[in-house]
């Protein structure tokens, strides 16, 4: 049937309609109150002025339409179709790398706890999102300080022969050894981290002070010391949570630069009514598909299609989140207040956060699309959205929200999106537009960011516990498995530090494995610093993919080196694996600086390894003519090499030039050979 006679057959009920290319792949998503009449409107004559929309017309060759009974379910339909079946016409958020989580793994025989961007249907806890990313590391590391439970990447399905150093500082019961600690011991630490993390202080303090009291009444006077001050420590944070409570309440706040059809959206995220994160996405070449034209008043919430350039933003669904708690957020180290974000503008100098922008966007339509992939399917939702413009979707996608926060169990069960026009408030958004502003300038007009802000952007994609200063890099080189060598070079605080770059020739490996090759190299360098007692890199970078990333895991392991940073990156697909991570590998677009400076230590990496291979396989090939002569062996060939430099000069030679280097009848043997 012709997509226009099909057309005529779509109801005029509200649902979604998905329209299809000559493949069969769905292009573009969109919703509507009537869907005959939107559907219809794409082909009406002069409907449409860019040619982008265009294209979609002409690409279209069918469309599928599923009917509901209220404007509210297609919104939500329609942003879980466009999340599965990603059409290239809608807006696409990526489902990675925003919000750090803290896992609890509570299905396996000895539960850790992890920083986890990803939510899974794992039989684990979550709990989250923390603002900023530092503070779900902070939190983990008082887990391990205080109640010892791990989050290590040892096989605690077995017992090893001892255990590492975690435990010899006592940040670890030591689970990977038999008789370190009990089942019952173990269990009872995991309960008390669950009730933290739950935020449920009250009943933690409760059951700390009665095991402190058995404790002392059992003269055991270290172990009531011990839960004394873990009391101390769940009371002290408790007391920060309360005084954060009463300051405000959470809010996200947007503000955008539009220019020459590339976006950039800022997102402060207000904790306590402290601005405590930030957040850029960025689209480039964004289709103009939510220009509101024709009399029409009605907005597709998924109008403003496009591919982000990068977006920092979690989309994967709460089932499967036990949790979703708030316990230690108290422990954030605040920014800045808002009577401080609004007076950082000045009434002369402040910019428009909706940035004058071409008749081809439409601002109402881009934050009705991304307001809802944003934040429909999320576990947590702030209590204030503030945008800086209204949409039609905007009560709606309210209602929504709430419905979500409420069957999640949130207590402020209420979500609202609010178009502030004057005010601290608009002052805020104001700030946020600015800093869109030169997110903008920074990405596409190619202005070089800092070095300390591409190590915190590499901090936050890689999900490192710290910011990184040192970075050392391995790459393995050969022919066919002939003069296997491998190389490391390091990036030190912005820049390539060439006195630390080390050459390896592989010596335990035949023939071609490049994993075996790389197990040998880190092991090698590792060992020897744990002998010079040298502190250990930032991040330990591999070239090459999944294989080599956990053959140089293996090495670590076989040091005893656990909960060091590493990850590889694969030549062809440019994608970043980060051990422990690998189902969910990091992929930045290649405007990104992150993967600039990634791709940059990689391929010096490669260049010194190809370098080295190059003389070493050089070397050989000189050697291998000289050692076909009668007389002339391994030691006599090194000797002629270093004292002429080359084969051809040792065939220039005259006799009493030979005989300077080896015996008499070596230099006849050597001129009959070459006059040959």
């Amino acid at each position: 049937m012709d997509i226009l006679q099909k057309i005529r057959t779509i109801p005029t009920e509200p649902g979604v309609y998905l329209y299809k290319n000559a493949e069969g792949e769905v292009i573009y998503v969109g919703k509507a109150k009537n869907l005959r009449s939107r559907v219809a409107s794409y082909f009406h004559e002069g409907r449409w002025t860019d040619a982008k929309t265009g294209t979609l017309v002409r690409e279209a060759v069918d469309v599928d339409y599923i009917v509901v009974a209220n404007n509210k379910e297609a919104l939500a339909l329609e942003n879980n179709l466009i999340k599965q079946r990603k059409p290239r016409f809608n807006i696409l958020l990526r489902d990675d790398k925003t919000y750090p989580y803290v896992k609890l793994t509570l299905g396996e025989r000895y539960a850790r706890v992890y920083v986890t961007r990803r939510l899974r249907k794992d039989g684990s806890a979550y709990y989250g999102p923390y603002f900023p990313t530092s503070l779900a590391y902070r939190i983990v590391d008082l887990i391990h300080r205080h109640f010892l439970v791990p989050s290590c990447k040892v096989d605690l399905t077995r017992y090893h022969p001892r255990p590492c150093l975690q435990y010899y500082i006592r940040r670890c019961l030591g689970p990977c050894v038999e008789g370190l600690t009990t089942p019952e011991i173990y269990q009872e630490a995991v309960r008390d981290v669950k009730l933290f993390l739950e935020g449920r202080q009250t009943d933690l303090v409760k059951s700390l002070r009665t095991r402190m009291d058995e404790a002392a009444a059992a003269e055991e006077f270290e172990r009531a010391a011990k839960y004394r001050d873990l009391i101390s420590t769940v009371e002290q944070l408790q007391e920060k949570q309360r005084m954060a409570a009463v300051e405000g309440d959470d809010a996200d706040v947007f503000g955008y630069h539009y220019e020459n059809g590339m976006l950039a959206v800022n997102l402060f995220h207000m904790r306590g009514g402290r601005v405590v994160d930030r957040r850029e996405f960025f689209w480039e070449d964004l289709p103009e598909f939510g220009v509101d034209v024709a009399n029409t008043t009605e907005i597709s919430a998924g109008a403003t299609g496009g591919s982000p350039v990068e977006a920092h933003v979690g989309t994967a669904a709460p089932s499967g989140t036990d949790h979703v708690g708030t316990a230690a957020s108290a422990a954030t180290d605040h920014v800045g207040t808002a009577e401080q974000s609004s007076a950082a503008v000045s009434a002369n100098s402040r910019p428009s956060a909706t940035t004058p922008t071409a008749p081809d966007f439409s601002p109402a339509s881009f934050f009705s699309a991304f307001l809802s992939q944003l934040y429909l399917g999320q576990p947590y939702v702030p209590r204030n959205i503030y945008v800086p413009t209204d949409f039609e979707d905007r009560e709606m996608l309210e209602e929504l929200l709430s419905e979500q926060l409420a069957s999640a169990g949130a207590r402020a069960t209420r979500v609202h999106i609010d178009v502030p026009s004057r005010g601290e408030k608009r002052s805020l958004i104001d700030l946020a537009g600015n800093n869109a502003k030169q997110s903008y300038d920074q990405r596409f007009r190619v202005m070089k960011p800092t070095t300390r802000a591409t190590q915190e952007a590499l901090q936050d994609a890689l999900t490192l516990p710290e910011r990184p200063e040192r970075i050392e890099c391995f790459d393995i080189s050969h022919i066919q498995g002939a003069e296997t060598v491998a190389s490391m070079v390091v990036w030190d605080d912005g820049h390539m530090k060439k006195s630390d770059y080390r050459k390896f020739i592989i010596k335990t490996v035949e023939g071609v494995d490049d994993f075996a090759s790389m197990r040998e190299v880190v092991t090698r360098r590792y060992k020897r610093l744990q002998e010079e007692k040298k502190k250990m890199p930032s991040l330990i970078l591999i070239d090459g993919g999944i294989g080599q990333l956990h053959a140089a895991a293996q090495a670590l392991e076989s040091l005893e080196i656990i909960n060091q940073p590493l990850a590889s990156i694969a030549k062809r697909e440019e994608i970043i694996y980060v051990y422990g991570q690998e189902d969910d590998p990091v992929a930045l677009d290649h405007h990104n600086p992150v993967l600039h400076l990634v791709q940059q230590i990689r391929d010096e990496a490669h260049r010194f390894a190809v370098t080295f291979h190059r003389k070493r396989r050089q070397m050989r090939d000189r050697s291998t003519e000289l050692l076909e002569i009668p007389g002339v062996g391994a030691s006599t060939t090194r000797r002629l090499l270093e004292h002429f430099g080359s084969v051809q000069a040792v065939k220039q030679a005259d006799a009493a030039a030979l005989s300077a280097v080896v015996t008499r009848a070596q230099a006849e043997a050597i001129m009959g050979h070459f006059r040959k």
